[in-house]
């Protein structure tokens, strides 16, 4: 069985940090490939940042050089940095993982079967 439990959403206004944590419980790690994902109001849920079972990373264009994913603890905890943050970064964000998704895939919802139930963050200007 896998559990996902994020943390660290919040409120904050434009040009602030903020870093989401998801502590992953799974019966295997190594194959793991784990993403970062967003639900903007009135929008579908989008990937914004993933890295795959062999650790190649990609990132959406909305978010490149703002955001950081990282993967720690053998992968039971994936974090998400996020710097300088707009209005646009609103919504409710989801750590998501799944066995053996390609980078090329990653950021793609379609393709992850384990979900967290989200955290809110809200920037305002």
């Amino acid at each position: 069985q896998v559990q996902l439990v994020e943390s660290g959403g919040g409120s904050v206004y434009s040009g602030g940090s903020l870093t989401l944590s998801c502590n992953v419980s799974s019966y295997a790690y190594s194959t793991l490939s784990s993403g970062w994902f967003r639900r903007a109001p009135g929008k579908e849920r989008e990937g914004v940042a993933g890295i795959d079972f062999d650790g190649k990373i990609k990132y959406s264009d909305s978010v490149k050089g703002r955001f950081t994913i990282s993967r720690e603890n053998g992968g039971k905890s994936l974090y998400l940095q996020m710097n300088d943050l707009t209005r646009e970064d609103t919504g409710v964000y989801y750590c998501a993982v799944e066995f053996w998704i390609r980078a090329e895939y990653i950021l793609q919802p379609s393709y992850f079967k384990h979900w967290g139930h989200g955290t809110q963050v809200t920037v305002s200007s």
